[in-house]
Parts: C-alpha cells; sequence; structure tokens
C-alpha cells in the first residue's frame, strides 16, 4: 500500500491493522472521491468527519463481545455521532431508540435512560455499526450505494472469520441480510423485526436479546455487558471522552 494512503488512514489501531488493505480498493478511492466532491458543492454529511468511524475508535477489534446493526446515520442536525441508534447527549430520543429501551426495560427491568447516548455500550465491546457511514443533511439514505457497504461487509466479515463466541444482533430485513453469512456455530446470531414503530409490534418486543446476550457470553467465559446506561452526567463525560479519542485517533 501507498504509505500516504496509510497516513491518511485515520482509524484506531487493531481496525486499521485488519483493514488496511481495504481503503487501497478502487471502490473507497471511489467513495472518498465522492466524499470530497460533495463537501466541495457545500453539501452538509453527518456525522462529523472525525466521528465517522467512532464506532471502530470506541470498540477496538480485539475487544468486539457483540455487534448491533444498523443502516444509515441519522440525518437531522446535531443527531448523528457515528454510533448506530446513539445520538449525543441532550438530543430528543429517535423512535426507534425508545422502543429498544422498551425492550430494555422489559428484557433486563432496567428503567429508561434519560439520554439516548449509547456510548457506555460502545466502551464495553458493543459495536454499534451502520452499515452507511455517512449521509446529507435532511437526505435519508443519500450516501446508500457509494461503496460504504461493502466497507462495513468487510468488517463483518473479519470479525466472523477471525473471532469466536461474539453475538450478531440483527434487527429488521436489512441487517438480516447483511449478516447472512454469519457462522452461527461460532456466533450466536439474534434475529427480530426492526425496532422502528413501523415494525416493532411484529416481533421485535419480547425476544430479550439484551438478557440473551449475556448469557451466552457468559456461557463463553466472557464477561457480560453493564446494559444500564449511566446517568446523564456520567454520560456527558463519556461522551467527551469519546470526542477526545477521535480528535487524538484524527490527530495521529
Amino acid at each position: 500500500m501507498d504509505t500516504e494512503i496509510s497516513k491518511r488512514i485515520k482509524i484506531e489501531s487493531s481496525w486499521k491493522a485488519v483493514l488496511l488493505d481495504e481503503f487501497d480498493q478502487e471502490y473507497m478511492r471511489a467513495l472518498r472521491r465522492f466524499l470530497r466532491h460533495e463537501q466541495q458543492l457545500g453539501k452538509v454529511i453527518y456525522p462529523q468527519a472525525k466521528q465517522i468511524f467512532s464506532a471502530l475508535n470506541l470498540t477496538p477489534f480485539d475487544q468486539v463481545k457483540v455487534v448491533i446493526l444498523g443502516q444509515d446515520p441519522y440525518h437531522g442536525p446535531g443527531q448523528a455521532h457515528g454510533l448506530c441508534f446513539s445520538v449525543p447527549p441532550g438530543i430528543a430520543l429517535p423512535p426507534s431508540l425508545v422502543n429498544i429501551y422498551k425492550e430494555l426495560s422489559s428484557d433486563l427491568a432496567i428503567d429508561r435512560a434519560e439520554h439516548g447516548c449509547l456510548v457506555s455500550w460502545a466502551m464495553q465491546g458493543v459495536l454499534l455499526l451502520n452499515s452507511v457511514l455517512s449521509v446529507e443533511k435532511n437526505s435519508a439514505a443519500a450516501h446508500q450505494g457509494q461503496g460504504w457497504e461493502r466497507f462495513t461487509d468487510k468488517i463483518i466479515e473479519l470479525i466472523n472469520a477471525q473471532t469466536e463466541h461474539v453475538v450478531f444482533i440483527l434487527w429488521g430485513g436489512y441487517a438480516q441480510k447483511k449478516g447472512a453469512f454469519i457462522d452461527s456455530a461460532k456466533h450466536l446470531v439474534l434475529q427480530a423485526p426492526h425496532p422502528s414503530p413501523l415494525s416493532a409490534y411484529r416481533g421485535f418486543f419480547g425476544q430479550k436479546p439484551f438478557s440473551r446476550s449475556n448469557e451466552y457470553l457468559q456461557s463463553a467465559g466472557k464477561a457480560p455487558i453493564k446494559w444500564q446506561l449511566p446517568d446523564r452526567a456520567t454520560t456527558q463525560k463519556q461522551f467527551a471522552l469519546a470526542q477526545e479519542i477521535n480528535q487524538k485517533i484524527a490527530e495521529s
């Protein structure tokens, strides 16, 4: 690989080690050209550049315990920060996250968090991965079909092949199709309808993904995830730390 390209790749080191060659593929070069062109046209892109790889930066490759697959970043102002389903502290809860919290409460008797920030999960080994990692402001799915899907397929492929006893939570047909090749002999695959209000009542509720994940992790000798999200003040500190991590990696 061109050393200049290698220097430009700003992601967490363990992910960089396994994804290095991917950044040299033509489709990734084309994706970079597309993003540059969109910026030159004056379009606003979410999340911020330093947050695009936040899911990888906050959950190193060798620490992944659970993968939750989303589709696209939120496209409203202030919402997207690089983790699927998550919003920064102080931003109103999106409808799908409200339903995730309802299921969490039902599953583990956990009170609904007073915020929508899932950084705590990411820092414990929950890879909150969208299929597409960027979007245009107020234009849902605007960056689909530009290469991100192939890149995130590679991430799932690497976890599937090079790790064991990871929980893959696939909500909705899109995520289930994307994760269809996961080896269920090596990993636990949990599937349910999407938590969106449009589909949640078709079987999302009652699947108990959080307790089932922890039972599986513990049976494999791994520490369970503390799904209870911290209070707002603690979460704001965690969010600030996540921003620092992204900034350091961007400046490295």
